[in-house]
């Protein structure tokens, strides 16, 4: 595995533990797939729990999120999360 392939599987973990935390589901997430559906599949996916997210990538990764980058389409699945931070972290 290349470094690079390694840090994106890093920062994957690192989501899903986030998205983990916020939700409350008890480790569940990390056994998500790319293709998971997130907005819309889970219940406890509502739209405080996205400003929860929100603020732990920030806090987490050190970014600023700001209100117009983020859309409906952002949680669609974890591929689509994981590309908003990817995209956020360079």
């Amino acid at each position: 595995m290349t470094d690079f392939n390694f840090k994106l599987t890093n920062i994957r973990q690192e989501v899903l533990a986030i998205v983990d935390e916020a939700l409350g589901l008890g480790g569940r997430a990390l056994a998500f797939r790319p293709d998971t559906p997130l907005l819309g599949a889970l219940p406890e996916l509502d739209s405080m729990a996205v400003v929860g997210v929100l603020n732990l990538f920030e806090e987490h990764f050190g970014f600023i999120i700001g209100d117009d980058e983020i859309d409906g389409a952002t949680f669609a699945t974890v591929e689509t999360l994981l590309a908003f931070v990817e995209s956020k972290l360079g």
